[in-house]
């Protein structure tokens, strides 16, 4: 019963998609169990680079079921693209599950988190504007729109209905923007019924039989732990838990069928959006690392910002998510640094602390206490055991461990799928 969760262990784009399609030719399932299209994944296979942002990076290893969960908040008109555009390239997609339990990300919503962002001005969270945060809010409200609501236009009539009934009244008296017509609405989401049919299953019934059977299921989160609505630095966070605990309620899998928790790690931080970074460079070295580690967010085309190796998260993820391994990405960016820094604490009030701060107002004011490591100058790409690495870069892979509170068990030391350094097996 070899069940695995494979998360974000930072701010997200650590490289959970190269993650992912590592262990894709080894595993029956790849589910994600939250998000949507506000994610991004880009998986480089040969020559040939894909860019995900809803559906599961198993989708592009043969033999393996891609699942979207419940969790999931799903845009047709995304689905259908993304699948379009997969299907163009030869991928096969007909193996793709989507949980009828899973929410749809409705036109209306795309507008009210557009409006709303632009509302907040200055106090704006920096979200995608993708409707992202609105679905979920819809969810909790329990006027939200189900995959399953595509097959009865009665019961989707009257969730429209339902919904626009507040929604308009705010749109057009506090935002000055045109009521939305149900109608229209419904029309759209009928227009995607017949096209995603062929995918729509009970999920949960099927994951739960085939780690009975016992096949591999591999859970992915999008994000990262420090955007978890619960546990990241909220208010900007994500609307969602891509933590370990929202595998279980994402795809509808008990807590006691997981066997490994994997966090994905980036050599150095990043970040996109607004938000506490204590480690964000301001400097030639943080344009240096955006530059050489090619650091664009895949889905909203905005530059992450870049900083030194944040230790402090990192034991946070472990200890949250109950880490039982990590996968080092990107450690090849750091080439040509004489000297690396690394955050081992925070100075807080003039006081050290060791581990991420209660207080929100004590994070946002958080100072990074750094310790230097030396670096290494040597092409490190072509590195096919821990042993290839300079003893530099070794000594430095092994301090992170020492400091993150989980052992590395893969090394990614470059883009390409075959361009990682597998220490321990994940299955």
């Amino acid at each position: 019963m070899p069940a695995l969760v494979l998360l974000g262990a930072q701010w997200g784009d650590e490289g959970k998609g190269k993650a992912t399609d590592l262990l894709g030719g080894s595993v029956d399932y790849v589910v994600r169990y939250q998000g949507g299209n506000n994610a991004g994944h880009t998986v480089v296979v040969g020559d040939q680079k894909y860019a995900l942002h809803l559906l599961p990076s198993g989708i592009l290893s043969p033999g393996c079921t891609p699942v979207i969960g419940n969790g999931v908040v799903v845009d047709p008109s995304v689905l259908l693209s993304e699948l379009s555009g997969l299907n163009e390239r030869g991928v096969d997609t007909s193996k793709l599950l989507i949980s009828g339990n899973a929410h749809i990300i409705t036109p209306y919503n795309v507008t009210v988190d557009k409006v709303t962002e632009r509302f907040l001005g200055k106090r704006k969270i920096g979200t995608t504007g993708r409707g992202i945060g609105p679905t979920y809010a819809d969810k909790i409200n329990r006027v939200g729109i189900r995959v399953q609501d595509l097959y009865d236009e009665s019961i989707l009539t009257q969730k429209v209905e339902a919904a626009l009934d507040v929604k308009n009244q705010v749109l057009t008296k506090l935002y000055n923007r045109r009521a939305i017509a149900v109608g229209q609405v419904v029309e759209e989401l009928l227009g995607y019924a017949e096209q995603i049919e062929p995918y729509v299953a009970d999920t949960v019934l099927v994951l739960n039989q085939a780690l009975e059977d016992d096949k591999v299921v591999l859970f992915e989160g999008g994000q990262g732990t420090l955007l978890d609505i619960d546990h990241g630095t909220y208010p900007f966070v994500t609307s969602s838990n891509p933590t370990a605990g929202g595998a279980c309620t994402g795809a509808g899998v008990g807590p006691t069928k997981i066997s490994r928790v994997i966090g994905i790690l980036k050599a150095y931080t990043t970040r996109v959006g607004a938000g506490p970074f204590p480690t964000e460079l301001f400097d030639e070295d943080g344009e240096a690392l955006r530059r050489i580690g090619g650091e664009r967010g895949v889905t909203t085309g905005r530059d992450r910002r870049c900083g030194w190796f944040d230790a402090v998260i990192a034991r946070y993820a472990t200890r949250v998510n109950g880490l039982t391994d990590f996968f080092l990405t990107k450690l090849d960016v750091l080439t040509g640094w004489e000297q690396i820094p690394v955050c081992v604490a925070y100075e807080v009030d003039g006081k050290r602390v060791e581990e991420l701060p209660y207080s929100q107002t004590d994070f946002h004011h958080a100072k990074p206490v750094y310790e230097t490591l030396p670096g290494w100058s040597e092409d490190i790409t072509k590195a096919k055991s821990f042993s290839d690495l300079p003893k530099n870069a070794q000594n430095y892979v092994k301090a992170l461990e020492e400091m993150s509170g989980a052992p590395i068990s893969a090394i990614g030391v470059g883009p390409g799928r075959d361009e990682t350094i597998e220490i321990n097996s994940f299955l």
